[in-house]
């Protein structure tokens, strides 16, 4: 009883703290809609959504849920919007019904994601990090690296934050290389602009006032009194700031172009806006928003972890793979005691997480570290203008003021040098996937720092230490090498989508490339984990593996030989799970429930109602924290 009792507590508390969601993120599970595939894609669209629909009203009947709305937003996940904000106990309940339901897959509140946390560092005024290594071991070289190329403007990266300071004279001399992205804040509470989506991804300012933090609202997010942190005008700037012309600083990238997308505004950013706003980057369609003609192959992302990778987060990260689009991801800041674990999205599969060092090349403090680490890279660190990082900026406190330049620190910063260098590798091999161009960059990454006398990084250091390969990832940001790296040719594996359980999934690698005069000259397939299978033909360009009937994860590797004896490598991740039940559409069924349903409602009813009356009549409330230990366990 005493155990029972602590759980209890337990889960009061949590629920009692958790921040309120005025929406949830519902996963659905597979349902039978291959009768659709014949039909137009209209009309397929149409029926599914019909479809998805009764679905998601099975869900919310089931689970108690009244007033709402939903919509698509990646794959099987929705959208459920409530009338109201829910929070504390009423927030945890209802998710815990949520889950249990057996037509949902998953649920993750729609919470606001905070942009990584940023040092509160003075100033430098150069930029050491692009110069030579003789004075600085993590600086990156980057004359050399111009030397073989400095961009084109045919590759396009997303910068999603914030938005930017159009006006900002570095960014306005880069000219019709700034696009003019997106607004994805759709909450006006939060925006700062006094309205929701548009075509405006300009930057108005991201502070919070006193009062408002003293809000209720932003109170139970958190969210404390701030200037405007100007933080995606920042990233542009060290990414693609006119260069070369006698005005402020450089940018990695001389010529590329930069999509603004805006989804992070007062308290960071909504998960959802992020997700969409992922979508449209890479060129995917978003309900109500105009297509994006200019899709990008670098999505820069500097936002901090608040949780484990979630589905949401994967599916899209997954779906951008599918396209050819590298998401580069900052590993994450932590401050006094916090864990420096890394968190979503750096801990994402198939995102490239990278962690910042000292200007020495130790860890930096606050730098997030872990086993899905990429590489590590300036981050800029310390109360020194020799250590801290420049780049555009502004002074105004809150709304937009003087442009200017100005000095920032945290793993914020390292992502979009390495985002940077990602798009001048597509300068020169621009057949390049997100899995190759992760692997060539870790392929030439530089031996990690070494100093006597301190201790080597474990998985949760929150000082400075000398970082390795188990933690901090392959090694130092290395341009110039990335670059070389970049000739070799590109193996490129094809889409496979979802296969289930049993199915024979055919593994092609056709549109593998040479870059120049050479050709591929051989194909080698081998399979890296999971349960071991056959692969016939491994030698060829294509092939083909059958999915055993049990659940698991599989991953494929394909490496592409060309008539110069180089070596190219791309990976392909296959998950499968256990079929859904088929969806009911039978008459009062909801397109969801039946008798599935009725059992976990029986069950339910059993357990509650099997306690003691006593228990009852001294603690009124036991049955709601009996059905709360229940659902915990799904």
């Amino acid at each position: 009883m005493s155990f029972f009792l602590s759980l209890v507590a337990s889960v009061e508390v949590q629920a009692q703290s958790s921040a309120p969601a005025n929406s949830l993120i519902i996963q659905l599970k597979a349902g039978a809609q291959s009768e659709f595939s014949r039909e137009l894609p209209s009309a397929a669209h149409a029926k599914r959504e019909s479809l998805a629909h009764e679905r998601m009203s099975a869900v919310a009947q089931g689970a108690g849920v009244k007033g709402f709305a939903h919509r698509q937003l990646t794959g099987d996940h929705r959208l459920m919007r409530f009338t109201k904000p829910l929070h504390g106990r009423d927030l945890e309940d209802t998710m815990r019904r949520l889950r249990l339901h057996p037509d949902v897959a998953s649920v993750e509140p729609n919470v606001r994601v905070p942009l990584a946390q940023v040092p509160n560092d003075p100033n430098f005024a150069q930029q050491w990090h692009l110069g030579s290594r003789a004075s600085a071991a993590a600086a990156l070289n980057m004359s050399s690296t111009w030397a073989i190329t400095t961009g084109t403007s045919a590759i396009t990266v997303a910068v999603l934050d914030t938005g930017v300071l159009r006006n900002h004279p570095d960014l306005v001399a880069m000219g019709s290389r700034l696009l003019s992205g997106y607004d994805f804040v759709g909450d006006v509470d939060f925006s700062n602009d006094n309205n929701g989506r548009d075509a405006n991804a300009d930057d108005p300012g991201d502070w919070v006032t006193t009062t408002e933090a003293g809000s209720i609202l932003f109170s139970q997010l958190r969210c404390k009194a701030e200037n405007s942190s100007w933080h995606g005008t920042f990233i542009a700037g060290q990414i693609a700031a006119a260069t070369n012309n006698n005005l402020g600083v450089s940018g990695l990238n001389w010529n590329v172009k930069i999509l603004p997308v805006r989804v992070s505004g007062k308290c960071g950013a909504e998960l959802s806006d992020i997700v969409d706003g992922m979508r449209w980057a890479a060129g995917l369609p978003v309900d109500g928003v105009p297509l994006n003609l200019n899709p990008a192959k670098v999505i820069n992302l500097s936002f901090g972890g608040d949780s484990a990778c979630t589905s949401s987060y994967q599916s899209v990260i997954d779906e951008l793979a599918a396209r050819g689009t590298l998401v580069v991801v900052a590993a994450g800041n932590g401050l006094d005691q916090e864990s420096r674990q890394l968190k979503r999205p750096a801990d994402c599969r198939g995102v490239m997480a990278v962690g910042a060092v000292q200007r020495d090349g130790l860890k930096t403090a606050y730098s997030f570290l872990g086993s899905n680490m990429a590489l590590m890279t300036t981050g800029g660190h310390g109360g020194s203008t020799t250590t801290l990082l420049i780049s555009t900026d502004n002074d105004g406190l809150t709304s937009p003021n003087r442009n200017g330049y100005g000095y920032k620190a945290g793993t914020s910063f390292s992502a979009p040098l390495a985002a940077g260098v990602a798009s001048l590798m597509l300068a020169v091999n621009p057949n390049l996937s997100p899995d190759a161009l992760i692997a060539r960059m870790k392929a030439a990454a530089l031996p990690h720092v070494n100093l006597s006398g301190l201790p080597s990084c474990s998985s949760d250091d929150s000082v400075a230490c000398n970082c390795n390969t188990s933690v901090c990832g392959a090694g130092l940001l290395n341009p110039q090498g990335a670059l070389e790296q970049s000739v070799n040719p590109a193996a490129v594996i094809a889409a496979v989508g979802s296969p289930g359980l049993g199915a024979t999934v055919v593994l092609d690698g056709r549109a593998s490339t040479a870059v120049g005069t050479p050709t591929i000259s051989s194909y080698s397939w081998s399979q890296i984990s999971g349960a071991a299978r056959s692969l016939p033909n491994a030698s060829s360009s294509l092939t083909q593996v059958v999915l055993p009937s049990t659940p698991g994860d599989f991953v494929f590797q394909l490496i592409v030989t060309d008539t110069l004896g180089r070596n190219g490598t791309a990976q392909l991740f296959i998950g499968t799970a256990l079929p859904a039940a088929a969806v009911s559409s039978s008459a009062g069924g909801g397109g969801g429930g039946g008798a599935d349903q009725w059992l976990w409602l029986t069950l339910l009813g059993i357990l509650v109602f099997s306690i003691p009356i006593h228990f009852l009549k001294k603690n009124r409330r036991l049955p709601a924290y009996l059905l709360r230990k229940v659902l915990s366990k799904q």
